[in-house]
């Protein structure tokens, strides 16, 4: 692989080929870059271009395991101010493929495998290769994972070869892949530019500029290649979260209303059940069946809190658990105190930034970070608390004011959140970070990377939770990915089952009626967590080696989908059925000798996991 630099430099020529408000690939800018050194040291390579009007720039390379971290800084030395309007993180030349791999994303659904060939996508190149085809694809707006992660693979039938390439900044994104003289790819990744993400960067002479950077990797099947990638991903998980410990989160209970007494029944019910932390979500602040309107307004409910939060978490580390509680933050809602401190707030052409009724808090602002400091950290630690989710309900969209445009200042904005999120972990060393963003909207490896684990999503009780518990691990780690089992009184065996398997295609999170539960029913749970502990080990450092999956309706799943994760000579098979599903294969347990399972095998089973001894 010989990355180059797509750049564009406002003032210099765009391409050809009907390619002009679709691309700003190939410009002038881009030839005038050439190549005149590279650097080499061990797993590490640098490759410099130069343009004689004083314009450097650099690719960087440095080996991750199996994959390659891969960005681009580029250097103003022509002695006056230059603005660019688009940068590339990672740009290939001439790549050979037929079929092209993405997973696209909305809420509660997350991660759909969509594969299109070259006639899919409309790309077959034109009779005298003078148009270029264009595919390209992203996000707008600070919900990173929202209609498409930030992945693509590409695949070359011919000889079985795939590229992938897996972006991880947090704000506007794309990728684009084309071509135009032969049917060979060009592929690029960074930032949103100017055309997508209203983005344009200033630098005056002298000045530079580092992009976020990208993990590029090859292999022979797409799962290959997506193991390569998560695997370079390098969170920083606390201490305290390395066993895979099982979560309870209360929301699914209390729907936004948990005061001291349900906290304190749900600690009294889970002691001694092998569950680690205890999280009280939203509503424990504000006003009275508010939550949403109160966010930012984080003086405790005394009517559901009259003691205060102490006694809630000093309650839960009575019982053996680690106590966790909901934040998020980065808003102000319509009865939050710091709704009209419009200095402190995003805004847009001047005016507040509002989405559906709530605001922004401005990150880059020392009063907000103050503020943050004292409300959220300090709330923290007065209390006790050892886990926090983070949320994010909505998205800035294209950007706000106050930088070079909206996208560079929204770029600003998001990374002035993640220094927050690292201020949080530096003033309590052991905190376990939970990245939520309503579910799966910020599971990328940048957000990934400052925390411990993550929401994959927020389908809480539909029958799609295991097709997109499936979907994550293409992206990210299984270990860090939490997947909830909404236990209820009325679920019989079959749906109990259904919900409890699930959880081991990543990090078991229970929520529900765990009170309500018949002695039956809670020994289904009891084995449920045995088992997850006995497959602990896989899911945590596992390779996933086949996700076969037959679903096309999420909202109707028919079908079934298995998925097989090995390690150290155990393979855990996790197998779920839908509507107008054949049994199962008995040839898969015939790979090995079964160690351990949870669920049943019969005909009319709904879902089943086993270990495997090879």
């Amino acid at each position: 692989m010989e990355f180059v630099v797509e750049a564009k430099i406002i003032g210099d020529e765009y391409a050809g080929g009907f390619s002009c408000g679709l691309s700003m690939v190939s410009s002038e800018t881009f030839w005038n870059l050439k190549k005149v050194d590279v650097l080499e040291k061990e797993n590490e390579k640098e490759t410099l271009f130069e343009d004689e009007r004083g314009y450097r720039a650099r690719v960087f390379e440095k080996k991750d395991g199996e994959a390659i971290r891969v960005y681009t800084e580029f250097e103003n030395r022509s002695g006056s101010e230059v603005t660019l309007e688009m940068l590339s993180s990672f740009a290939l030349k001439g790549i050979k493929a037929d079929k092209f791999h993405r997973l696209m994303s909305f809420w509660s659904e997350e991660g759909r495998l969509k594969t299109e060939t070259i006639q899919d996508l409309h790309l077959e190149k034109s009779w005298n290769g003078c148009a270029r085809r264009i595919e390209k694809f992203g996000n707008t707006g600070s919900m990173p994972v929202r209609k498409y992660f930030p992945f693509l693979a590409m695949e070359n039938s011919e000889d079985g070869t795939f590229i992938g390439f897996l972006m991880g900044h947090a704000s506007s994104w794309q990728i684009e892949f084309s071509c135009k003289e032969t049917q060979d790819f060009d592929v690029m990744g960074g930032i949103a530019d100017r055309d997508m993400g209203h983005w344009m960067k200033k630098l005056r002479s002298g000045e530079s500029f580092r992009t976020p950077d990208a993990i590029v990797a090859t292999g022979n099947s797409l799962a290959e290649v997506c193991d390569k990638l998560v695997k370079a991903q390098h969170p920083d998980i606390s201490p305290v979260d390395d066993k895979m410990g099982i979560m309870f989160n209360e929301y699914c209970i209390s729907w936004g209303n948990p005061d001291i007494n349900s906290v304190k029944r749900l600690a009294d019910k889970l002691e001694n059940k092998g569950v680690q932390y205890l999280v009280i979500d939203s509503g424990w602040y504000g006003l009275p069946c508010d939550w949403a309107c109160s966010v930012g307004n984080w003086e405790i409910n005394k009517e559901r809190f009259p003691n205060g939060l102490k006694e809630a978490a000093d309650y839960v580390r009575s019982k053996g658990m680690i106590p966790g509680l909901w934040f998020e933050f980065e808003f102000a809602g319509p009865h939050s105190k710091y709704f009209e401190e419009t200095d402190h707030l995003l805004k847009k052409d001047g005016h507040p930034l509002t989405v559906a009724g709530r605001r922004f808090l401005d990150m880059e602002d020392p009063w907000v970070i103050e503020h943050l400091t004292k409300d959220v950290i300090g709330t923290l630690k007065e209390a006790g608390f050892g886990y926090i989710k983070i949320d994010y309900n909505d998205t800035i969209g294209i950007g706000c004011d106050g930088g070079d445009s909206l996208g560079e200042t929204l770029y600003r904005k998001v990374l002035a959140t993640q220094k927050f999120i690292r201020k949080i972990k530096e003033e309590i060393p052991d905190i376990v970070i939970e990245n939520c963003s309503s579910g799966g909207h910020r599971l990328v490896y940048s957000m990934m990377e400052i925390a411990s684990q993550a929401s994959f999503s927020d389908a809480h009780e539909t029958l799609a939770i295991p097709v997109i518990a499936a979907n994550m691990h293409r992206v990210i780690l299984p270990r860090q990915s939490q997947i909830w089992a909404v236990l209820r009184a009325s679920d019989n065996a079959d749906r109990l089952y259904y919900s409890l398997v699930s959880t081991f295609l990543g990090r078991m999170c229970l929520s529900g009626d765990i009170y309500d539960l018949s002695d039956e029913q809670m020994k289904i749970v009891d084995e449920a967590i045995a088992f997850y502990n006995e497959a602990s080990d896989i899911i945590k450092s596992g390779v996933t080696k086949v996700i076969d999956s037959s679903v096309y309706s999420y909202n109707k799943p028919t079908g079934q989908q298995l998925v097989l994760r090995e390690y150290e000579g155990k393979v855990l098979a996790i197998y779920h059925r839908f509507e107008d599903s054949r049994e199962l294969d008995k040839s898969l347990l015939k790979e090995g000798r079964i160690i351990a399972e949870f669920g049943k095998a019969d005909k009319d089973f709904s879902a089943y996991a086993c270990i495997l001894q090879k």
